[in-house]
């Protein structure tokens, strides 16, 4: 019965959304996405802290609800997680062994066991299929009705991503009743995801009254079901104090276990870049962007690019590579500059072809023999970037003979350039043993050196210290700061971006939600920008 009455709610909401026709609207929304470029976001490296004063602590009874399926009465928010955990963080001491890392590229096929109906199968199957076109960037219109299509077969990713949609904006104008009732009825399913959805409308008064008791209630079963939203959201609530008692290790709990699972996504490389721009900073400086590629300039180097440029072309395979300076992140691109530089003869480029081989991905499958190749050209040039591929290689025994010393060696060499990768591997030699003694003062020496170049994998291993008290004093508070530095790191951190963007074109209800979410789940600047929306009456949300 509540199977039927969710395919007939979602039918209802296609066919109908506020005043205007749903059909109406997703043809305007679709041709407003198609038509629309990406637009570029300053970075900025301003980080002050939100202002929190101004929340609401209230916690009215909402009335919009029906919990009478979920036994809370018996429900303890200290339950959550105990009070501390470092006994148990001692357990994982060892960051991982080459050898359990070795075969990386395999993945394990049979963590799935359960029968699909063919309905089901098929579902899947479109809504993966989309997922990856909306990654891509590619036929988004089309991918979004293979998402609607797999929504109306039941399928409970699909039903998801469309209530996002609806509350984000990003395939119709902004709807948070029509997110309301697509959360609520999954999350009586138990969809952590969803329960997520339900505590953000409750913790900002979206659609229901403002009730923070609720919204606790929706983020701690939503964490319990592995929600990385959820978690941040509970590790950054103990963290501050809001509407909690503050407590270090149950924050350090929470954002912990994001953090891992960032870190987990991250094969050899450092992650990706974070846009932090505050939107009252670039008023005062009056719209200038000091340090950020426009698209004229952006324009130029690609003219250049195509005209032979080698300079340009590794400059641009960088910058899509990483993303960054407003750019986002697109392997595909990045591909095509590093194969054209490379064919030049630039070291930087093969290096950087041999890392996207050995990581794998979307752009090109993972391949050893490939990325062995690349590596050994650039490492002959004396690259860093090759040496320390290299030494990845003989580390983790990829295409090659386990061998510490050469990886010892090579990385070794890439730090005496100043490379990050050979800065962050040369620390996970020395805090495992890895052909070497063990040297706890050293691995934190190598990790704060690749921290300072960004290093998500850096931090992660610095946490861990902290956190365990190990080679160091146990530090809660430290291990806190670098979990969260990790966590917002993750590939969530790209709405950072995506709402700056949405301001500058002047969707400020989109570019509102978006960043009402992120200040929900800590990120101090999103928190900034809601406010200062909201106090210029920019939207009327």
């Amino acid at each position: 019965m509540k199977d039927f009455f969710l395919l007939v709610t979602l039918f209802v909401i296609f066919l109908s959304s506020g005043n205007n026709s749903a059909a109406e609207e997703i043809k305007k929304d679709n041709s407003k996405s198609e038509t629309e470029d990406d637009d570029l976001v300053v970075v900025h490296n301003s980080w002050k802290d939100g202002d929190d004063s101004d929340m609401d602590d209230q916690m009215p009874k909402s009335q919009n609800l029906n919990l009478d399926d979920v036994k809370t009465e018996t429900f303890t928010i200290e339950d959550a997680v105990t009070g501390d955990n470092s006994d148990d963080l001692k357990e994982t001491e060892d960051l991982k062994k080459p050898e359990d890392l070795k075969n990386t590229e395999d993945l394990d096929e049979d963590s799935s066991n359960h029968v699909e109906d063919e309905t089901t199968r098929r579902s899947r199957e479109q809504f993966e299929k989309a997922e990856q076109l909306l990654r891509l960037g590619q036929e988004k219109r089309k991918a979004w009705d293979m998402i609607e299509q797999a929504a109306l077969a039941n399928y409970s990713p699909a039903i998801l991503k469309l209530a996002w949609a609806y509350l984000h904006g990003n395939r119709f104008s902004v709807n948070p009743g029509a997110a309301h009732t697509l959360f609520s009825s999954l999350a009586e399913s138990g969809n952590p995801e969803a329960q997520m959805g339900m505590a953000f409308l409750y913790a900002t008064g979206t659609v229901v009254n403002s009730s923070q008791s609720q919204a606790l209630l929706y983020y701690t079963f939503g964490a319990f079901g592995g929600s990385s939203w959820a978690q941040m959201a509970l590790g950054y609530r103990y963290w501050s104090g809001m509407g909690v008692a503050t407590s270090c290790e149950k924050a350090l709990d929470y954002y912990r276990r994001v953090a891992q699972s960032v870190a987990g996504e991250i094969s050899f490389s450092g992650g990706g870049s974070i846009q932090r721009v505050r939107l009252q900073d670039e008023l005062d400086s009056g719209g200038q962007n000091n340090g950020l590629l426009d698209n004229d300039l952006i324009e130029y180097y690609q003219l250049l690019a195509d005209k032979g440029d080698v300079q340009a072309q590794v400059g641009l395979g960088q910058l899509h590579y990483q993303g960054g300076r407003g750019v986002h992140m697109d392997h595909n691109n990045a591909l095509h500059y590093f194969q054209q530089a490379a064919d030049a003869g630039n070291a930087i480029a093969m290096a950087f072809l041999g890392k996207m081989y050995l990581e794998g991905g979307d752009a090109v499958a993972q391949n050893n023999e490939t990325a062995l190749k690349y590596f050994k050209k650039a490492a002959a040039l004396g690259n860093p970037v090759g040496q320390s591929g290299l030494g990845l290689m003989y580390l983790y025994g990829k295409g090659v003979p386990q061998d510490y010393k050469k990886a010892f060696e090579y990385f070794q060499k890439a730090v005496e350039q100043n490379w990050v990768d050979g800065q962050l591997h040369l620390g996970n030699m020395y805090y495992n043993g890895w052909g070497v003694r063990k040297d706890f003062k050293m691995a934190t020496k190598y990790f704060n050196l690749a921290s300072q170049s960004g290093n998500v994998l850096a931090f992660f291993n610095l946490a861990e210290m902290h956190a365990t008290g190990t080679g160091t004093l146990r530090s809660c508070h430290t291990a806190v700061e670098l979990y969260k530095n990790v966590a917002e790191r993750g590939k969530w951190g790209d709405k950072l971006m995506e709402a700056h963007t949405d301001y500058r074109r002047g969707r400020y209800d989109e570019a509102l939600m978006k960043y009402l979410l992120l200040a929900e789940l800590g990120y101090e600047v999103a928190q900034s920008n809601a406010a200062f929306i909201m106090d210029r009456k920019e939207t009327e949300m």
